[in-house]
């Protein structure tokens, strides 16, 4: 542990004046970004040019609400009562539409803690290079479902528990947390509950009024078809860019910061794809958990500043790595390397 604060105190001297949030930043990207989503998203649903611009406008829509869908990342790691604002926007024009309000995604400080990342108690860990390449396969197939999943839990879930105490604590344990790890299961916090409910009847209030246009209005069965396609695709961009976000070896033990460092990546090449498969600063993860309350748009300095003034030997450096395949190829083939060693996966399934 000292030698860890020592490490993380060399890296926080060198960038002590980039901690400040800027406002003003994050309310033009956030605008810009989500209005060209809606923008594209329009051009989708309206076709007025043929199969080709509206399949391109899609893509580009998918890419567009994954930039801005990640802002959720950001908000979570708000001060208590920052941008309030910012928070209320980004949930209207983003978190209710596509029913993943911000408050599913406060387990997100769990993963920064010494006594959960790694572990089954992380939702956000899941070790796939420790388990067999079917956990890789589940992954990676179960993302068409996750739209259709969103709707039932809000559609039909999230009303009906509120008349039954039974479900409604399923839920709080079961599905009311932004998660990659299928085997996370702990309780929705009680001081978040007010925020939560809230939440739900914003995004059942959203889908009980798509239903009526469904029912009375212009929209159609086609349409809802469309939209999962649309959310299923920025989900999975999401979710293919999580597998580079550590190298997912671990086998549950509690990490200590350094120990995280170590498992977490920074993607430095590939500028053209990291541009927009690693949005508001994904790409440098290793240094957001060597210092989390850095802000999205200070991360690109600190990181140059780190390079060039820590010591050889610190081990930020050994975050970092040029190639997204070949961190997801180092992935598969411990994955593969695990393929008749079931301890791990099972750890995970009995939660430790």
């Amino acid at each position: 542990m000292p030698d860890d604060r020592a490490a993380v105190r060399q890296a926080q001297v060198l960038v002590d004046d980039l901690f400040d949030r800027k406002p003003g930043l994050y309310w033009l990207d956030f605008t810009l970004s989500t209005s060209l989503a809606w923008a594209l998203a329009a051009v989708y649903f309206i076709d007025p040019a043929g199969p080709l611009v509206q399949w391109g406008a899609m893509l580009l829509a998918a890419i567009a609400f994954f930039r801005t869908g990640t802002f959720i990342h950001e908000i979570v790691h708000f001060r208590s009562g920052e941008m309030k604002g910012f928070k209320w926007a980004w949930n209207l024009l983003v978190g209710y539409p596509l029913l993943m309000p911000w408050v599913l995604y406060r387990n997100h400080v769990e993963h920064h803690s010494h006594l959960h990342f790694g572990t089954p108690e992380d939702g956000e860990y899941l070790p796939l290079a420790a388990m067999p390449p079917s956990e890789t396969v589940k992954y990676l197939v179960q993302v068409p479902l996750l739209p259709l999943l969103a709707v039932l839990r809000f559609g039909v879930l999230g009303p009906l528990s509120h008349v039954s105490p039974k479900l409604r604590e399923w839920l709080l344990v079961r599905a009311s947390a932004a998660i990659t790890n299928p085997y996370y299961r702990k309780r929705f916090p009680g001081h978040h509950e007010r925020e939560l409910v809230r939440s739900e009847w914003f995004c059942f209030a959203w889908l009980a009024g798509l239903a009526l246009l469904t029912a009375f209005g212009p929209m159609t069965g086609i349409h809802w078809l469309m939209a999962w396609a649309l959310l299923a695709t920025a989900i999975g961009l999401n979710w293919l860019r999580t597998l580079a976000a550590h190298g997912y070896g671990h086998a549950g033990d509690p990490r200590s910061h350094l120990a995280q460092l170590d498992d977490s990546i920074n993607l430095t090449g590939q500028t053209w794809l990291t541009a927009w498969f690693f949005p508001v600063g994904l790409r440098y993860h290793a240094l957001h958990h060597l210092l989390p309350g850095l802000p999205y748009h200070r991360l690109g300095v600190a990181h140059r500043r780190l390079l060039a003034d820590l010591p050889a030997d610190h081990p930020y450096r050994r975050s970092n790595h040029d190639n997204y395949f070949t961190v997801v190829g180092r992935l598969l083939r411990g994955s593969w390397s695990s393929r008749g060693d079931a301890t791990v996966l099972r750890r995970w399934q009995t939660g430790g």
